[in-house]
């Protein structure tokens, strides 16, 4: 029976494939797997890791102390333990995050997740990842909230508890980008609170803060403070993209 099953599964999948063969999450071309990249696409991909800044993630160009931090980290120390990035930010990179922004692609949140994955592998066994919020009005204008979407496939990656409404934006913000350094602390002062029930569940344990881009810093920045104020043991952030220079 059990052999019968499997062998009707199997079929099953083979059918699907065929009428909707799997396709790279950036171009669509067909791959011999779901949630992958083609080749080309792959190869345009700037993977983050070591050597890097032991907090913020920044890549170094070459090998150094493991604990050692780099400058930016050291002139203003980030409300967060550890950020890591999938990868670099770039065309490709960009491409898979606008589907699943708004292309209402939400499958494309399993494949950034599962490459987010590695750089969650020592998560300690009471921690609980949260999504960077959206604002009501947003997540009414675009259907769902990306962030949340790869903060639920993570959660079921990595066998961690996801808490997906015990940070709120509470109030609309408007577009970063352009702004100066204290114009985006300004716009994001007062932005996010967390709920009763999030305080609770937050309070003395570790805290994984999933965003889709992290550009400037200045959304996960203020997040991360308001985790640290709600009694989180700690806070780190993992995003599937960072922009390293702002061209």
């Amino acid at each position: 029976m059990a052999a019968a099953a499997r062998g009707l599964s199997w079929a099953l999948r083979r059918a699907v494939d065929y009428a909707l063969p799997p396709r790279c999450g950036a171009c669509g071309t067909v791959t011999d797997g779901p949630h992958r990249f083609c080749v080309a696409c792959w190869q345009s991909l700037h993977f983050l890791g070591e050597p890097c800044c032991v907090r913020c993630g920044f890549p170094f160009d070459f090998a150094r102390d493991a604990e050692e931090e780099c400058g930016a980290c050291l002139a203003d120390r980030p409300p967060f333990d550890r950020l890591r990035a999938a990868v670099a930010y770039g065309p490709v990179a960009r491409t898979v995050a606008l589907k699943l922004k708004y292309a209402r692609r939400p499958g494309v949140a399993e494949t950034l997740a599962r490459f987010m994955a590695r750089h969650a592998r020592d998560l300690a066994p009471d921690a609980v990842i949260v999504p960077v919020p959206l604002h009501r009005w947003r997540i009414w204008r675009r259907g769902y909230n990306q962030s949340a979407l790869i903060a639920a496939a993570l959660a079921r990656l990595t066998g961690r508890a996801a808490v997906l409404d015990g940070l709120r934006r509470v109030k609309p913000t408007p577009p970063l980008r352009g702004m100066g350094r204290n114009a985006r602390a300004r716009a994001m002062r007062g932005a996010f609170a967390v709920t009763p029930e999030g305080k609770a569940c937050f309070a003395g344990r570790p805290v994984l803060l999933v965003d889709d881009v992290y550009t400037s810093g200045a959304t996960a920045r203020v997040c991360a403070a308001v985790l640290n104020r709600a009694g989180a043991a700690r806070v780190d952030i993992i995003c599937w993209a960072r922009v390293i220079r702002d061209d």
